[in-house]
């Protein structure tokens, strides 16, 4: 069973730097993709960023272009969101994702692995 777990949301001040963490557990990601979701208060999940496990290949939501990074570590089974210059409306809770695919850009439903989730607050 694929186990998720996120850590690092914590309270940052527009401007600065934060990196989330996702512990994968549970099985080999090399015909996976990984992806960070975030859910606004009071508004539906959306798509950050993607990566594919085997090659590292990457893809982000316009939104967070340019600023956020998604990265993993093979060796730790650990994926990562480097996030920088962070604004107010990246509030939001953060999920990471794990779907059985190859391609960076499956339906939201493809991800079938999903963490609790760890809180992000950007403060103006």
């Amino acid at each position: 069973q694929v186990q998720l777990v996120e850590s690092g949301g914590r309270l940052v001040q527009a401007g600065g730097s934060l990196r989330l963490s996702c512990a994968a557990s549970g099985g080999t990601f090399s015909r996976y993709i990984l992806g960070w979701f975030r859910q606004p208060p009071g508004k539906e999940r959306e798509f950050v960023a993607t990566i594919r496990w085997i090659d590292a290949f990457t893809g982000y939501a316009d939104s967070v272009k340019g600023r956020f990074t998604i990265s993993r570590d093979d060796a730790k089974s650990t994926l990562y969101l480097q996030m920088n210059t962070l604004k107010p409306d990246d509030t939001a809770v953060y999920y990471c994702a794990a779907a059985r695919s190859l391609s960076l850009w499956p339906n939201i439903r493809t991800y079938e692995y999903w963490g609790q989730g760890t809180q992000v607050t950007v403060s103006s």
